[in-house]
């Protein structure tokens, strides 16, 4: 079977959690705080904090820039339902708005959902594309509100040369063993350039601890671990060559699918680099889709769904206000499916899977 996707886990990885066991520190140790430093230099900003998953990244960040109970977030529909959990779990409300033609937040849609209780916007860098953070920006300006990106399906992927996760008051990663960076577990990391905001979320995901035995502030256990901070540090030493290969990955599959009846392939943003943490093609429902599925899978190729319930449909959102009507979101839930995506992907294996689409289509 061809996995959608797989971890790339390596010799190096491997000696680094030995040397870790052997050292007798596990939690927030020298491995955490060099892997903060990397990814902070990577990134292109002074701080990083490593976190426990990218759910608390978010609701980490959201309480450091001061939310309070009630406050309103602007969020896209389409994304996974942790982008959603951290705004709950920071007190505040979202509100889901529509998608544009790249699958990421409209910003004109957004603007008609600001309200006087809106306070910011998490745009999420969906699929390892790039939103259009410039008109959310401008929209931010106007209005007066923050910019927290959600880039957990974004590592390496650039706006205008920059890399997301600098790009606004805060950025937020997740490392989950899917992820274009992964260690191998859960974990997450949170982006800044203040560092008053770095240093809250520091206190926060510590039990809210200024010291071993003096809690100055009622905290979290979101703690990161020494194993997979090595972990990280050698991941994020092959990252630039994993999106490499996504890139070159997501070429081939362009290059064959592009021009199929029936098969609309994603779209990389003007001026930006998408990072293809998957690779989702549409078609032309929900029925065409499953049926694409399973064709696939007796050919052995597993494929994905991201996402097929909106999130403004998801059961757990009833009762936190009227239902809004997304149409683009709605669209893409019911026609979206990822092909295999991931550097261990072999051009044999690729190819395996474009004659499959192909063949389904009657090319």
């Amino acid at each position: 079977m061809i996995p959608l996707s797989r971890p790339t886990v390596t010799e190096e990885m491997t000696r680094a959690v030995l040397d870790v066991l052997e050292s007798g520190r596990y939690i927030l140790g020298a491995e955490t705080r060099a892997f903060e430093e990397e990814f902070a230099s990577y990134i292109g900003v002074r701080e990083a904090v490593a976190v426990s998953t990218g759910t608390a990244a978010i609701q980490l960040a959201l309480l450091a820039v001061g939310i309070r109970p009630g406050d309103e977030v602007l969020a896209p529909s389409m994304t996974a339902f942790p982008t959603v959990e951290g705004i709950l779990h920071a007190g505040a409300v979202p509100v889901l708005g529509d998608v544009d033609d790249y699958g990421c937040l409209d910003p004109e849609d957004a603007e008609k959902r600001v309200s006087a209780r809106t306070v910011g916007i998490v745009p999420v860098h969906l699929y390892g594309g790039v939103a259009n953070l410039e008109a959310l920006a401008d929209l931010a300006r106007r209005k007066n509100l923050w910019i927290v990106e959600d880039c957990c399906q974004a590592h390496g992927a650039l706006s205008g040369g920059r890399k997301v996760g600098s790009l606004g008051r805060a950025g937020c990663f997740s490392f989950y063993p899917s992820k274009n960076l992964t260690v191998l577990g859960d974990g997450g990391m949170v982006t800044t350039d203040d560092p008053e905001l770095a240093a809250k979320i520091r206190l926060l995901r510590d039990h809210g601890r200024s010291d071993k035995h003096t809690h100055v502030a009622v905290g979290y256990n979101f703690r990161f671990n020494e194993l997979q901070a090595a972990i990280g540090r050698a991941q994020l030493a092959g990252l630039e060559g994993y999106v490499a290969r996504r890139r070159a990955i997501a070429a081939r599959y362009d290059e064959a699918l592009r021009g199929l009846g029936g098969v609309r392939i994603p779209r990389e943003r003007p001026g930006t680099r998408m990072a293809y943490h998957l690779y989702p093609v549409r078609v032309a429902d929900r029925a065409t889709r499953d049926r694409l599925v399973a064709h696939l899978k007796e050919r052995g190729i597993e494929t994905g769904f991201h996402y097929p319930i909106a999130n403004h449909l998801q059961p757990a959102m009833a009762g936190l206000g009227p239902v809004p009507s997304l149409p683009r979101a709605e669209a893409l839930a019911e026609d979206e499916v990822s092909l295999p995506m991931f550097p261990g992907l072999s051009d044999a294996d690729a190819d395996h899977v474009i004659r499959s689409t192909r063949l389904f289509f009657g090319s």
